[in-house]
């Protein structure tokens, strides 16, 4: 026995190591680091170094653990200042926008396919929710403009919990069984609205109890904030409501808080969503069986060209169109929503049920996903700049282990002055930033210096800013007011409010 264990902790330490390693050398090549570790658990697994793994169950309920995880680790990085305006478009297209992709993805797959109805809808729904995962890890490493940024993090936060009871619902329903349509709907309702309550019950609850609790260690504040959110899922399971919407709302209240220690809540968030994402996804390579998916090959190309080019596209247009989103961020919300680990985990729920045709779904979504996930992960940025729906003018959070920023309640900002931006010529004290904010350390031709006010930015530098939590967002309008119209921002009416175009 001791044998074993050793054994199995050599390869799990092993496996994880490979997998950080896998991040970087991911990140040189613009390979998603999904596909990394999907190829790593094959490679490992009955056909690669023979470790047999066929337990749907245990896949289903890590997979499920993970996703919290993940999802919790979203909600707390979410600044609702950026929420707050996108919050509307994005709970319509986590639930009108899901049910048009799947009646959409339904009717192309039945047609083209020749599948019975309800598998053709099962196929739709597993597929109709974008993977936090995905879009978190890719879309910070793009500059875009905040209110696209927020919609499709928000999105994919919010739109596991429909798309979840929906997949149940499919999977566990008797083919020949019919419910009247109302009474799935009112559960879906109910199951949705009180998710967001406990959600909400909690993380007000939990950020009163963390901001008076004196623990005797800075390290359980982290530990604490992610068992807030564990606690949601948890509630909101035990009285039948969404835990995954329920974990989003708690994390985004926790989050936006300002708990003591909270870089270090953040920093310890992203660690564990990393260790999650890399459990997750070599689990489920381990999972899969190499030998069937060449015949899953032309089912999952006919399944994603009508999800891409038919089923999301649908879906944002008519959810985004009444909000006023230009079609530019319209196209780009369509192309970016990013499939992941999560209609291959959606995909476990029939395959545990036993139900016919499972395991050619469960293949089908995983040759889908990676094939879709090379194709868009790639392609983001150079169609974010052919639609000019880029922002690299936009500043961005460093997150950073810093008690004295800490204590002075401060946020650290990045800026880079790009090609085109006004902000090149502008000397520092035309910026105007508001109290509480200042321009500390400037890199230009890759040497630093500290700036003085007679400073004259130019193209290509660098800037380093601090700011107080409540000049935060006040600062950041300024400077991208600035960016966009030059010194005399406000004398053209421009106040730097993020706008879609």
């Amino acid at each position: 026995m001791t044998d074993g264990l050793e054994i199995a902790l050599l390869l799990g330490a092993t496996v994880l190591l490979v997998a950080v390693a896998a991040v970087r050398l991911s990140t040189r090549l613009g390979l998603p680091s999904l596909l990394v570790y999907l190829a790593l658990g094959m490679a490992i697994g009955k056909s690669g170094l023979g470790i047999r793994f066929d337990s749907v169950e245990l896949t289903r309920t890590l997979g499920f653990c993970a996703l919290i995880v993940i999802i919790a680790e979203g909600g707390l990085t979410a600044r609702w200042s950026t929420l707050r305006p996108v919050l509307g478009l994005a709970a319509v297209l986590s639930t009108v926008g899901v049910v048009v992709s799947i009646v959409a993805v339904g009717v192309a797959v039945h047609f083209l396919l020749g599948l019975d109805w309800r598998l053709a809808l099962l196929y739709g729904a597993v597929l109709s929710s974008t993977d936090a995962a995905a879009v978190f890890a890719t879309l910070r490493r793009l500059r875009l403009p905040p209110r696209l940024v927020a919609t499709l993090e928000a999105e994919s936060g919010m739109n596991d919990a429909p798309v979840v009871l929906l997949v149940v619902l499919l999977s566990t329903m008797a083919a020949d069984t019919v419910h009247p349509w109302w009474q799935d709907a009112l559960l879906a309702v109910y199951e949705l609205a009180a998710g967001a309550v406990v959600g909400f019950v909690v993380g007000v609850g939990g950020r009163w109890a963390l901001r008076r609790a004196a623990l005797p260690s800075s390290g359980l504040y982290p530990i604490a904030a992610v068992g807030l959110t564990v606690l949601a899922y948890a509630v909101g399971a035990v009285l039948h409501a969404s835990g995954f919407l329920a974990v989003y709302v708690a994390g985004v209240l926790l989050g936006n808080a300002r708990l003591p220690h909270r870089q270090a809540i953040l920093g310890f968030a992203d660690g564990l969503a990393w260790l999650a994402q890399i459990g997750l996804f070599v689990l489920l390579g381990l999972l899969v069986t190499p030998g069937r998916l060449d015949e899953a090959l032309v089912p999952a190309i006919v399944a994603g060209l009508a999800l891409v080019l038919l089923a999301r596209p649908l879906s944002v247009g008519l959810s985004a169109t009444p909000f006023g989103v230009g079609l530019r961020d319209q196209v780009f919300l369509s192309w970016a929503g990013l499939r992941g680990a999560v209609p291959i985990v959606l995909a476990t729920i029939p395959l545990s049920q036993r139900m016919p045709e499972a395991a050619r779904l469960f293949d089908v979504v995983f040759v889908l996903v990676v094939i879709f996930t090379l194709l868009q992960a790639w392609t983001l940025a150079p169609v974010a700049r052919w639609l000019r729906v880029t922002a690299p003018a936009e500043a961005t959070e460093l997150r950073v282990e810093t008690a004295p920023l800490e204590r002075m309640r401060a946020d650290l900002l990045q800026l880079d002055v790009p090609p085109g931006s006004r902000l090149a010529g502008v000397h520092l004290d035309e910026l105007r930033l508001p109290v509480g904010a200042s321009v500390t350390l400037v890199l230009r031709d890759e040497v630093g210096f500290v700036p003085g006010m007679d400073t004259r930015l130019r193209t290509g530098d660098s800037l380093l800013i601090v700011a107080t939590f409540e000049a935060r967002d006040a600062t950041e309008r300024r400077l991208r007011a600035v960016s966009r119209r030059g010194r005399l921002a406000r004398w053209f009416g421009e106040y730097g409010d993020d706008r879609g175009d």
